[in-house]
């Protein structure tokens, strides 16, 4: 099929393309104005994806609302139809380029294809996709080498799993079992996974079903903006003493928390919380578990690990999201003393630590190392923090700025002093910056926080025109 321009005659594909290339060259505009207000553009990038040829938005939807479960659900009131992406940038099915400051739920951290992690699974998949354990493979022990290197302490055997929440269920099995004993303690408005044992763990009703969850309790949430005690860490970490004291035989299994709340509202932790519970769960018989399946591998900038931020070791770190780059991967990491129990039966895993997955994963420690991607989500991250914290005191329905790195959150309230959620205004927001050009997350128990957790390479000209475009859909409301 042809068409005409002018006088000479170019194919469907060379139209698009064409097409492609005009909208990138319109978003490289700086100063078109609207209702008096100067609308933000996407900062310039040498990149026009290949022509698309697939089903549409709306055939895909279609699709996916007869064959998928009715369970999934997707963000906007016109679901985007993602086709290409390259580092901090994806691409819909017309080559309009956005940035995207949620990064596939804190997974992307070295940037969308990044080639050296690209040419590290294609290499591995031309010579061996899969084989078992049973096997040895390169791949698998070079990578946990790596890991376990970046790890304080005695934290040096690694055992692969398939996700975040497999690994957390891991975990919890694993301190149940070194320990003897049974209870577990996390925080409310945690998230740690869906399946059985996590379920339990996870303290929000929205992501907990009707079935028996027991051997869990929850201590209150040592969350600076709307805890009962502020930013007293030690306060809140009574509580903890307390369900020893009053709802244990007074020994546990474990405490299991993330050091910066990712699902639930992207909370950090009272400063001083997480020494004053270890103390008491070491006390108590338990061992610590470090949920970073959100907060690692570099995320918060001034830490390579979320749980380093509070000064404490703990016994086991689970792991998933960016230790692949959106491969299918999480690890768990525990002491020699610790992984000794699963070695009382037989305990297997056919995916977990797959050559494709764990060359991935080795890349991307490479990457981070190589590209500074820590020091740049620190400079940046703490950039991009002071500018949205600068909005709040223009815009008030802003209630909190948070977070660290490239793990920060915006919590949207109607009224500051009742701190009441702005849910609505929160989905509304959102939609206008995705027609900005901006992908942002939401969380939060009221789904009223603003989850911005981009790939680690961000520029601060990303993090200008991030802010811009919410600054400038506050001003319109």
């Amino acid at each position: 099929m042809q068409r005409f321009i002018g006088r000479r005659v170019i194919s469907v594909g060379e139209s698009l393309r064409l097409q492609r290339c005009f909208s990138q060259a319109t978003q490289k505009q700086v100063s078109v104005q609207e209702n008096g207000l100067d609308v933000p553009k996407i900062p310039p990038f040498d990149y026009s994806p290949p022509p698309y040829t697939g089903p549409t938005a709306d055939q895909i939807l279609a699709k996916r609302k007869q064959y998928l479960s009715p369970s999934m659900f997707y963000f906007y009131k016109n679901p985007l139809n993602v086709v290409d992406g390259r580092m901090q940038y994806l691409f819909d099915e017309n080559g309009r380029r956005y940035l995207d400051a949620f990064g596939g739920i804190a997974t992307v951290c070295c940037g969308h294809c990044h080639p050296d992690v690209v040419n590290a699974i294609v290499n591995q998949t031309k010579r061996l996709q899969h084989s078992t354990i049973l096997y040895l493979n390169s791949a698998i022990a070079d990578f946990a080498e790596a890991l376990a290197s970046t790890l304080p302490g005695n934290l040096k055997v690694v055992f692969f799993t398939n996700s975040g929440t497999e690994a957390n269920e891991l975990a919890m099995m694993m301190a149940r079992l070194y320990t003897g004993c049974h209870d577990i303690i996390s925080l409310r408005n945690a998230y740690h996974g869906n399946a059985a044992g996590t379920m339990g763990a996870t303290a929000q009703c929205n992501w907990k079903f009707n079935v028996i969850q027991t051997g869990v309790h929850h201590a209150l949430n040592p969350d600076p903006y709307r805890g009962v005690f502020g930013s007293d860490g030690e306060k809140y970490a009574r509580d903890v003493q307390d369900l020893i004291d009053f709802g244990t035989s007074g020994n546990v299994a474990a405490f299991m928390s993330e050091a910066i709340q990712g699902v639930g509202g992207i909370v950090e932790l009272a400063p001083g919380y997480l020494p004053a519970v270890y103390s008491s769960i070491k006390k108590a018989g338990g061992i610590c578990i470090a949920d970073e399946v959100q907060s690692g591998f570099a995320r918060i900038g001034s830490h390579f690990w979320g749980f380093e931020s509070q000064g404490v070791v703990p016994d086991i770190v689970t792991m998933a999201k960016g230790i692949g780059n959106g491969i299918p991967l999480g690890a768990v990491v525990t002491t020699p003393e610790i992984a000794e129990v699963l070695t009382r039966r037989s305990y297997f895993n056919t995916f977990g630590g797959n050559p494709v997955c764990t060359a991935a994963g080795l890349a991307v420690l490479r990457v981070i190392e190589k590209e500074n991607l820590q020091k740049n989500a620190h400079a940046v991250g703490t950039y991009l923090k002071e500018r949205l914290t600068a909005l709040k005191d223009k815009h008030e329905i802003i209630g909190d700025v948070r977070g660290r790195g490239f793990m920060l959150g915006v919590e949207l309230v109607t009224d500051r002093q009742a701190k009441t959620p702005a849910k609505a205004e929160t989905l509304h927001v959102m939609d206008q910056m995705k027609d900005l050009g901006v992908l942002i997350g939401k969380g939060g128990y009221y789904g009223n926080v603003f989850r911005i957790t981009p790939p680690l390479c961000l520029t601060k000209e990303d993090a200008d025109f991030l802010v811009d475009a919410m600054d400038y859909t506050l001003s319109k409301m």
